[in-house]
């Protein structure tokens, strides 16, 4: 079920820990086979957990506890808006709105073409650039108006 690579840059993670702590890298371990697979499936946790040697149960409480990990298809690509307090009185849910509108979806849906899904999320740390959204959580994008929100959703497709 993982990939050669995958196994790989698993191990190369590992590595860092010492023998008896291969859990350690469960978090590093997710992210790889996501950014592979896209998703992470029950069989992908379970291929994950047999690797590191951990129960099956709790790779998904890893997995489904923090929000960077999607547990179902999410999109190729994957927006994600801040809606903590900070955020949200800076315009966060008013980007939020445009974003639902301009797709015709909303929080946690995806867009019937599979291009886009979209994610509620919680403070980035840069809760002076509001409001901030990620891609993919690997690109964040700050003080989003709705141009630039149009613009970014153009570049991507």
């Amino acid at each position: 079920m993982l990939s050669e690579h995958a196994k790989s840059l698993i191990d190369h993670e590992v590595a860092k820990y010492p023998a008896d702590r291969r859990q350690s890298a469960v978090i590093a371990a997710l992210a790889i086979v996501q950014d592979e697979n896209g998703w992470l499936s029950r069989e992908l946790m379970e291929a994950v957990a047999n690797h590191l040697g951990m129960a099956p149960i709790a790779v998904f409480e890893v997995a489904s506890f923090y929000e960077m990990f999607n547990l179902k298809p999410m999109g190729r690509h994957k927006l994600t808006v801040c809606t903590n307090l900070p955020c949200m009185l800076s315009g966060a849910l008013d980007a939020a709105e445009h974003l639902k509108h301009k797709l015709g979806i909303g929080f946690n849906e995806v867009t019937p073409d599979g291009r886009f899904g979209l994610r509620e999320g919680q403070c980035f740390g840069a809760c002076g650039d509001a409001p901030v959204l990620l891609v993919n959580n690997t690109r964040m994008h700050c003080k989003m108006s709705h141009a630039d929100l149009d613009k970014l959703l153009e570049d991507l497709e």
